[in-house]
């Protein structure tokens, strides 16, 4: 389903919220709109937290360490992100007007906290040399179970090339997975399918995607588009790989043609 913020209010935008709204993706997820000189604390005696900058310069304070965190386009820059267990306070003093992205959910485990600077993200093109570039574009992996294990999230972000599709070829898992959107002109929109349903995507807008519902993307012609992709792990089975939809499987097929064929 889709869901439309509009301009961000200032201060927390809630996404979802496990018990509140959207409880069955199992996450607790926000952006926070904050100005210069604001201070938020994070504290969470059962989570693990997720502070991921998406636009701004913030300091953060944690476990007696602090960094100061700075991006200025989320289109062309990889990510930062602090990841640190439950029981682990994080204090954010913002040093220049700041848009925030904070993801939590119930981890009974412990683990070191992570600071994950831009050189440690994992930065891949997909789709490059196939299906005439109509699906090319850049996924960034922030953590997931290959290299945090310990945690029961993903985080990651993808950039959308104007015109070009992602999450292809269709494909689906059991857990749950939310995309929040950012384009690169405000009035930039896309659109996605979830299962049966088409979608307008715009400006801040959020997708949540219930587990074993197919999910493409595609943005316009001129409007490049970012998402912020979440998944929570399920006890048990936690999200390793995506199963594509055997209809479109041909596509992955090695030097396959496509129309019209050269």
């Amino acid at each position: 389903m889709i869901n439309y913020l509009n301009e961000l209010k200032k201060g927390e935008n809630v996404l979802t919220k496990v018990g509140e709204k959207h409880d069955d993706m199992l996450m607790d997820i926000s952006v926070f709109n904050m100005s210069k000189g604001e201070e938020k604390k994070l504290s969470s005696e059962t989570q693990e937290t997720a502070v991921l900058l998406l636009t701004g310069k913030i300091e953060l304070s944690w476990e007696g360490r602090n960094s100061v965190l700075e991006r200025g386009c989320m289109f062309d820059e990889n990510p930062v992100c602090l990841h640190v267990p439950k029981g682990v306070a994080v204090d954010i003093k913002v040093l220049e007007d700041s848009e925030v992205l904070v993801q939590k959910t119930e981890n009974n485990g412990t683990f070191d906290s992570k600071l994950y600077s831009k050189e440690d993200t994992k930065s891949e093109i997909f789709g490059d040399g196939v299906w005439d570039g109509t699906a090319r574009r850049v996924v960034r992996t922030v953590f997931d179970y290959n290299n945090a294990p310990y945690s029961n999230m993903v985080l990651g972000e993808v950039i959308n090339y104007p015109g070009k599709w992602s999450s292809y070829p269709p494909h689906h898992h059991p857990q749950p997975e939310v995309y929040f959107y950012k384009f690169n002109k405000p009035q930039g929109f896309g659109l996605c399918l979830v299962g049966e349903e088409a979608y307008k995507i715009k400006n801040n807008s959020f997708l949540t995607i219930d587990g074993g519902q197919v999910h493409p993307q595609t943005t316009a012609p001129g409007y490049a588009m970012f998402y912020c992709w979440m998944i929570r792990h399920f006890d048990g089975n936690p999200w390793t790989e995506r199963i594509d939809e055997e209809d479109h499987k041909w596509l992955l097929e090695k030097d396959v043609k496509i129309w019209p064929e050269k």
